[in-house]
């Protein structure tokens, strides 16, 4: 089962920012089954000023299985998602981060992220996440 790799741990990783999210991504980088999705590839890719390391940014995250996040199914349980995170009195994270979450549970799929909005998400909705708490993702 392949690790979603969130753009909060691409973005810090271009920018060779060393945290133990992209440490673990750095040693797993051809060793596990890594993926993206393709909200997480636009989150990453509108951060770059310079078209030339966009494009190798571009590349390098297309070298990985590419997930399509959406449709009316999801959307659906992402806002059910929202409505009870914000019952239980936690932030509810952006519209994208909510999907991204929507989708890994869905899926089952672990995501290495190193934002908190997700830490709602691993608390309340079992998402597999391995971000500022410190865990590593389970694969």
């Amino acid at each position: 089962m392949p690790v979603v790799v969130d753009a909060s741990v691409w973005i810090d990783y271009f920018a060779g920012r060393l945290t133990p999210q992209t440490g673990w991504l750095d040693e797993a980088l051809g060793k596990e089954s890594l993926a993206v999705a393709d909200l997480i590839v636009s989150e990453v890719l509108r951060g770059f000023a310079d078209e030339r390391e966009q494009q190798k940014a571009r590349e390098a995250l297309l070298c990985f299985r590419c997930y399509a996040i959406g449709g009316l199914d999801l959307v659906v349980s992402s806002a059910e998602h929202q409505r009870l995170l914000r019952a239980k009195g936690e932030p509810v994270p952006s519209v994208v981060s909510c999907l991204i979450a929507t989708f890994c549970l869905r899926w089952n799929l672990p995501l290495l992220h190193g934002d908190p909005a997700y830490e709602p998400f691993e608390r309340h909705l079992g998402l597999q996440g391995w971000g500022s708490g410190g865990e590593r993702p389970r694969v």
